[in-house]
């Protein structure tokens, strides 16, 4: 809420996440995958349905949604955090949020090293230009997925990203 910028605030487990002990702090971008929930305003309808249901049947949805992200990972200096933290700013304007909501990451490349922050205004401005950096690197073609998994995206990419859409393992 302090910065305007909302982040999924992950697990920092190095059992279910080995490489996140290790992995150099600083900002990465990427792709996010989202299961939203059925009732959420933002899950998309599956191609060739409508999304609304009215009083009929449940309209097929898509499992997964494809996210640009940003996503910050060590311990946020300015704040003097002792604890390691993974934090996930999805580029999309949700109208509700998604907590518990299940999430897959797709790691692309690095922007910037962590660092520490004289004020607030510098903190926020440069997580600004690291979303712009993000969005920019994930317009190329190779860096962006198919139209097919994004639906709702502009660009029709060449990047294999199938694993972030398959559906869950029935329990």
């Amino acid at each position: 809420p302090q910065l305007g910028i909302p982040t999924a605030n992950l697990p920092v487990d190095a059992s279910l996440t080995p490489w996140i002990d290790t992995i150099k702090s600083g900002v990465y971008f990427g792709w996010a995958s989202l299961s939203l929930p059925p009732s959420h305003p933002d899950r998309v309808a599956a191609p060739g349905t409508s999304s609304t249901s009215g009083s009929g049947p449940a309209q097929p949805h898509i499992d997964f949604q494809l996210y640009p992200m940003v996503m910050s990972i060590g311990y946020n200096p300015f704040y003097k955090n002792t604890v390691r933290s993974a934090e996930v700013h999805v580029l999309h304007k949700f109208s509700a949020d998604f907590y518990d909501a299940h999430m897959r990451l797709l790691i692309l490349g690095f922007v910037r090293d962590e660092l520490d922050y004289k004020s607030l205004e510098a903190l926020i401005a440069d997580i600004n230009t690291d979303c712009e950096v993000a969005k920019n690197s994930l317009a190329r073609d190779a860096w962006h997925p198919p139209k097919a998994l994004r639906p709702k995206g502009t660009v029709d990419g060449t990047l294999d990203a199938k694993w972030l859409v398959e559906e869950l393992p029935k329990a």
